[in-house]
């Protein structure tokens, strides 16, 4: 296991957004007549990687909820982001921890959704045993309910994880290729000589992991998707939440404890314990982290490569982080020297 190792800006500051008062007189108007009541506060979200606005928002009648809102013009991913947001988390299986969506509304040339506020916090890094103990039961229990998802959430028409895992998770072989640059890594743990010349001796061995995702993914289970440290909270009992569920798609749920693990290893936890103790890892084939950790370095690593984006100016950095973390902890765990 690696020293102990903290992404290079906290989970919950890497947002850039506008703030309550930055947004048009209008929509302000229009989001307190539907709350019924005028804004008295706003505690504007600082995690997450878009440039989205995103709040808790106190109403005068002491009502709280949680808004978000993207321009239709300029922000039109984010606002299919959260068309698809308020669809998935409406239908998702009753009693889970998750934020449910009160409305939508499209007004002043903004889409917004409003949830409910979850009365938490993201958990905190290096983790807390407890909190990642806890997430990790609450997604086992969220990835067993949608095992056989309901009728609803399959006629939304959902991705599937191995498609994804064809077109934008194999980039390992496209660097084996030299269609793309080799990363250039600090890989943090024993395997430092994976920097240079010892990350491309390994090359193959990472195109041939990587390619078994999409064959290892096909299920009819459905996942999460996106199972970071900023779309978790934990609230005052102790229990996790799952938030922002725009990315569901039919996947294995080992698929997303590995993700999540990433920063596990980096905390100095054993990793490699937590993953074959959840009950999402019974039935994955016995390289199914080492293929997953092959994967998701290879993406993380080469979206940090090819510069900013849209989104927050911490993205890249946060992705090169993660590809490192990944493919030192996939480096132990082969023995890569």
């Amino acid at each position: 296991m690696p020293t102990v190792c903290v992404p290079p800006v906290p989970y919950g500051t890497t947002a850039v957004r506008p703030g309550w008062a930055e947004l048009p007189a209008e929509l302000r108007t229009a989001i307190a007549a539907r709350l019924h009541s005028p804004v008295v506060w706003a505690t504007t979200a600082h995690g997450g990687f878009t440039r989205g606005f995103a709040a808790v928002l106190d109403t005068e009648a002491g009502d709280r909820v949680f808004v978000k809102a993207a321009s239709l013009a300029d922000q039109r991913h984010l606002s299919d982001y959260y068309a698809r947001e308020a669809a998935i988390s409406a239908v998702l299986p009753a009693g889970l921890r998750v934020a449910r969506p009160r409305w939508t509304l499209t007004v002043a040339g903004y889409y917004v959704i409003c949830l409910d506020a979850i009365d938490g916090r993201l958990p905190t890094l290096p983790w807390d045993p407890a909190e990642l103990d806890a997430t990790l039961a609450g997604y086992a229990t969220v990835a067993a309910s949608l095992t056989n998802p309901p009728a609803e959430l399959v006629a939304l028409g959902l991705p599937e994880l191995a498609e994804i895992a064809r077109t934008d998770l194999c980039w390992w072989r496209d660097i084996a290729a030299g269609v793309e640059p080799l990363p250039t890594v600090a890989v943090r743990g024993p395997a430092g000589a994976l920097a240079g010349p010892g990350l491309r001796g390994h090359l193959p061995e990472l195109a041939a992991l990587e390619a078994l995702l999409p064959s290892y993914a096909r299920t009819g289970s459905v996942i999460h998707c996106d199972l970071r440290v900023d779309n978790v909270l934990i609230d005052r009992a102790g229990d996790a939440w799952f938030c922002d569920w725009n990315w569901v798609c039919y996947g294995p749920a080992w698929f997303d404890v590995a993700g999540l693990l990433v920063t596990a290893y980096a905390s100095g936890l054993d990793a490699d314990r937590l993953f074959a103790e959840s009950p999402t890892a019974r039935q994955a084939p016995p390289d199914a982290l080492d293929v997953t950790l092959a994967a998701l370095a290879g993406h993380w690593l080469t979206r940090a490569a090819a510069g900013p984006s849209s989104g927050s100016p911490h993205l890249g950095a946060h992705q090169q982080w993660s590809g490192e973390i990944a493919l030192g902890w996939l480096a132990e765990r082969r023995g890569w020297r």
